[in-house]
């Protein structure tokens, strides 16, 4: 028995979650998984985001602009995000950042897109909720000189980059959250740069319905499937699996403070 498991990252909107929505909930409650958090990547599809966690008392969103649609929405702005974010579900900022391998939007829109977002995390109090890929050097830096101007809480999602670069983010005060990708045979370095994260810093996510964890790699994800990221990460960390559960969701709470703080509810895993 152990504390239910948090998917602090996963996108119900999408196709692949939405059409079938009802039997995913009940199997991520089976599963354990007892709060899940919804990520926005247009704000210009906001509603369809909010109408899912309005939809379901254990779902939360966030509100931002992922970097493959900066270029789409470079009409976003700080204040745009600020009003967006007082709707008592949204309880983060993003995901926003920087994707250097796809290179969907210019660069410099990424990073134009990625400070409005930081700067609305840091009015509202809100975790802005980070995507690096390919880009670790270029989002260490714009964090580092954005921390500079004042406090946020920034969380570094489907960590898959190398261990400098959550060095470097736990250093200004950011938190690690890891996927399925965790699991997958050949994330050993990965699984190093997880044992280099302290304890009270961790998260853990699907991305779903991208990512799918061993066993169920190759298939669509969904958040019951979170329970294997967490077994590896108690594995990785040498802990045993409730000890991870109960640290993984109180970190959640302490970083998603807009979300009241639930009673540890006993499940099994």
């Amino acid at each position: 028995m152990t504390p239910f498991i948090v998917d602090s990252h996963c996108h119900l909107d999408f196709p692949q979650l939405a059409d079938d929505l009802d039997a995913v909930m009940t199997r991520a409650s089976d599963a354990g998984v007892g709060l899940m958090v919804t990520i926005s990547t247009r704000v210009h599809e906001f509603d369809r985001i909010l109408a899912i966690a309005e939809r379901y008392d254990n779902v939360y969103c966030t509100v931002g602009t992922h970097p493959h649609n900066a270029a789409q929405e470079t009409d976003v702005t700080a204040q745009h995000l600020i009003k967006l974010a007082r709707h008592p579900k949204v309880v983060g900022i993003g995901e926003a950042g920087l994707d250097y391998f796809y290179d969907n939007s210019p660069r410099e829109q990424q990073a134009a897109s990625f400070r409005v977002h930081i700067e609305a995390a840091r009015e509202t109090g809100l975790p802005v909720i980070i995507h690096s890929r390919d880009a670790e050097d270029d989002t260490a830096a714009i964090l580092e000189d954005e921390i500079g101007k004042g406090a946020f809480k920034p969380l570094l999602h489907c960590f898959s980059s190398a261990a400098r670069l959550a060095q470097r983010g736990v250093a200004i005060g950011a938190y690690v959250s890891f996927s399925g990708i965790l699991t997958f045979n050949k994330a050993e370095d990965l699984r190093n740069a997880a044992k280099s994260v302290p304890m009270d810093r961790l998260l853990v996510e699907t991305d779903a319905p991208y990512l799918a964890p061993m066993p169920h790699r190759g298939k669509s994800n969904e958040p019951a499937f979170v329970v294997h990221t967490l077994r590896k990460l108690a594995e990785v960390k040498q802990t045993g699996e409730q000890e991870m559960a109960a640290q993984t969701t109180s970190n959640f709470f302490d970083l998603f403070s807009k979300i009241p703080r639930m009673p540890a509810t006993s499940v099994e895993v």
